[in-house]
C-alpha cells in the first residue's frame, strides 16, 4: 500500500480547482473575488505545519478495491508525525495508525489483516495480535508504505505542483456554514465533475472542505485543526508487539 498514492487521492480533490488553473473568476457579491478566496486558502494550507485531514470517498471503483481508503481520519504534520484511522474499501477493513519520528504502531481490525495476509494465515495472524499494536520503524518494508500516508510535505507538494487547466471558471455562491464555520463555497466544473471548494468566510481564509463528484467520482475533504500539534501519546509496550514477531510468524507457515 503506498502512503504517496494516499497523498495524491487526497489532494486531487483539492487540485480539482487550484487557483493557478483559474482563468476566470465570477465575483456577483462583493468582497474578495472567488479567485483571491482560491488563492488565499492554497497559500494558508501550503504554510500549513499540520492539519487535521478526513476523507470521505464513496467512488465506485474505491468502494470495491480493498487497498483504497473509503475513509481517512488523520492528524499530520511536515516532521511526518501522525495519528488517526484509515478504512478501507472492498471489506478490507481498518487500521489505527501512529507515527512519531521513525516509530510506527499500526493496530488493523480482522477484516484488514484478512484483507492484507491471503488464504487462512489472515485468520490466524488477526487472532494471534487481536488487540495489539504493529511497532517497527520507517525502515522496515512491512510498515514503511503505510507509514507514508503521513507525509504532509508530500500532499502539500501535490496541491502545489498540481496540473493546471486554462480556462476554467469559478463561482462564488452564498455564505453558508460546514461543521459550525462560516464559509463561502466556490464552485467549478471540469471534465464533467463538479467540484466546490468551501473556503472560510473570515480571514484567515482556509479551505474548511472540498467535494468532487461526477463521472465515478464523489469524494468529501475536510480540514480542520490548522497548525495545532498532532497528539504525542504512543502505546506502551504491553499494547504493542514488535513487527519481527510478525514476520516470524509470516515465515512459519
Amino acid at each position: 500500500m503506498s502512503g504517496r498514492a494516499l497523498a495524491c487521492t487526497a489532494a486531487s480533490v483539492v487540485l480539482a480547482l487550484t487557483p493557478s488553473a483559474l482563468a476566470v473568476a465570477v465575483d456577483s457579491s462583493g468582497g474578495p473575488s472567488a479567485q483571491q478566496l482560491a488563492q488565499e486558502a492554497k497559500k494558508n494550507l501550503l504554510a500549513a505545519t499540520s492539519v487535521h485531514l478526513k476523507l470521505t470517498d464513496h467512488s465506485a471503483g474505491t468502494a470495491a478495491n480493498k487497498n483504497s481508503p473509503t475513509f481517512m481520519d488523520l492528524t499530520l504534520d511536515r516532521k511526518g508525525n501522525c495519528a488517526g484511522t484509515l478504512r478501507m474499501g472492498g471489506n478490507g477493513g481498518s487500521v489505527e495508525l501512529i507515527k512519531q519520528g521513525v516509530q510506527v504502531w499500526m493496530k488493523p481490525d480482522t477484516a484488514f489483516w484478512k484483507a492484507q495476509v491471503p488464504g487462512p494465515q489472515g485468520g490466524a495472524v488477526a487472532q494471534l495480535f487481536k488487540d495489539r499494536y504493529i511497532h517497527g520503524t520507517t525502515n522496515d518494508s512491512m510498515l514503511k508504505g503505510l507509514s507514508g500516508t503521513c507525509d504532509l510535505n508530500a500532499f502539500q507538494k501535490q496541491v502545489d505542483t498540481g496540473p493546471s487547466s486554462a480556462g476554467k471558471s469559478l463561482t462564488k455562491g452564498a455564505e453558508t456554514t460546514v461543521d459550525g464555520t462560516k464559509v463561502i463555497p466556490l464552485t467549478g466544473t471540469e471534465n464533467g465533475k463538479r467540484a466546490v471548494l468551501y473556503v472560510s468566510s473570515s480571514t484567515p481564509y482556509r479551505l474548511v472542505e472540498a467535494t468532487q463528484q461526477g463521472r465515478g467520482t464523489d469524494t468529501t475533504l475536510t480540514f480542520s485543526d490548522y497548525d495545532k500539534p498532532v497528539p504525542s501519546a504512543t502505546p506502551s509496550p504491553d499494547q504493542s508487539v514488535d513487527v519481527g514477531k510478525l514476520q516470524q510468524r509470516l515465515q512459519s507457515t
